[in-house]
């Protein structure tokens, strides 16, 4: 409830800015609208040349709001542009790559998934929050691994802060959510150089922070204050994103029976190939073709990501609209979505569309993960992260929905009441 009322607040400026922007779009995907400038020289630094049209190019750049980048880092990947960003995201693709991912964090993830998962049986459990903990536990022990139950429940709780102020009005002021967002960061730095400090003196822990760290291996040298902001960056990106599309693909599940059987069947393979207590390895991953295109469905259909935000560096033309440097642009992504000449009957849950037109997922209006330079660094890790849960959760349970619940779906995807679901051995 807590986080359901942390982010109708923390969203209410996007959420208004989003439907103004809709209604002078006049149904183009790109809506503008005039913003307060802060003098900056936002063109400098900029590649040469033109690296496409209209989200990567080099007269559109990062245009997030200040809060964001105040207390997400100013070297977080979203704020950066230029080489700047080419930088930080090959530090990210470092520790979170489909590389990383394969050979490192995926025996992980299974190994923690299945701890997670190990006492459901026989609950009522809120799906929303129990997907939220996953989440939030899975990368918080991925990055660090050896700290105790005491400091995970102290950084979760400043971490929420975060999660309250990131999208808020930067005011800082006591009892503002910007202000406990600046204090939440402030704390995990705050720990977290702590933490730099002994790994430092004591050696390797083999985590990703260790990783990070070992600066002569990924010829990244990063600073404390970027390592700081890669690590805020790594658990904002993927918590709520990797939390809701797993809490709704149980929804869309239990809703389509078809399809539930076809994933069963899908998992139940694998295990049969397996040992009882043998992990996911890479290939039983990418042997789950059904799987992923439950995932791709489920993230166009509850878009958890709705657009873009992009500042103007340079004046620029389109659609015989002239948009002068300085403004800002929300490209709202999700109505792509919807688009029937792309996704047939949109408003319907099919998973084959995906297996049936293999291009769909390269298409260049899918940007579920983003696109182009752009591209999210740990996209491949998130839907193994999913595809994983996935696994283990239909072939060890049933289940059935426990009373009303109610699921919106903008700004954000959410039940503001929890998603109740009663959990028994399959």
């Amino acid at each position: 409830m807590m986080l359901a009322v942390a982010f109708g607040v923390s969203f209410a400026v996007v959420v208004l800015f989003s439907v103004i922007c809709f209604a002078l779009s006049k149904g183009n995907a790109v809506s503008v609208m005039r913003y307060h400038v802060v003098a900056a020289a936002a063109a400098k630094g900029l590649p040469p040349g033109t690296m496409g049209w209209p989200v990567f190019g080099e007269g559109l750049v990062p245009g997030y709001p200040q809060s964001m980048t105040n207390i997400l880092g100013k070297c977080n990947i979203a704020a950066v542009y230029g080489s700047a960003h080419k930088h930080i995201r090959g530090s990210l693709l470092s520790l979170v790559g489909p590389s990383t991912t394969r050979e490192l964090l995926l025996p992980k993830i299974d190994k923690y998934m299945r701890s997670f998962l190990a006492n459901f049986d026989g609950k009522t459990i809120d799906i929303q929050t129990k997907t939220e903990e996953m989440v939030f536990f899975a990368f918080f022990k991925l990055i660090l691994e050896r700290e105790s139950n005491s400091n995970y429940e102290a950084f979760k709780a400043e971490f929420h802060k975060i999660l309250v102020g990131a999208f808020t009005l930067p005011i800082n002021f006591p009892g503002t959510s910007y202000y406990q967002g600046m204090q939440g960061r402030k704390n995990i730095k705050r720990f977290l150089m702590q933490i730099m400090e002994e790994r430092r003196a004591s050696g390797s822990q083999n985590d990703m922070l260790d990783r990070i760290l070992e600066s002569e291996e990924n010829n990244y040298n990063l600073s404390d204050e970027e390592i700081i902001d890669q690590i805020i960056t790594i658990l904002y990106s993927s918590f709520e994103t990797v939390s809701t599309t797993s809490m709704m693909a149980i929804k869309y599940l239990h809703d389509n029976p078809r399809a539930l059987q076809e994933l069963r069947e899908e998992h139940f393979a694998i295990r049969r190939r397996k040992r009882e207590e043998e992990p996911i390895d890479w290939d039983d991953y990418k042997s789950m073709s059904f799987t992923r295109a439950v995932i791709f469905e489920t993230s166009r259909l509850a878009s958890v990501v709705c657009g873009m935000m992009r500042k103007i560096a340079a004046d620029m033309e389109l659609n015989g609209f002239l948009f002068p440097k300085g403004w800002k642009v929300y490209l709202f992504t999700r109505e792509t979505n919807f688009d029937p000449v792309i996704y047939p009957e949109p408003s319907t849950f099919n998973p084959w569309r995906w297996l049936q037109n293999k291009s769909l997922e390269s298409h260049k209006y899918c940007l579920f993960f983003g696109g182009g330079s752009r591209l999210c660094p740990g996209k491949e890790l998130g839907i193994v992260q999913i595809s994983v849960f996935l696994h283990y959760f239909v072939t060890k349970f049933r289940w059935e929905e426990v009373g009303e619940h109610e699921i919106l779906k903008f700004p954000r995807v959410e039940a503001p009441r929890g998603f109740h679901i009663q959990v028994h051995k399959y």
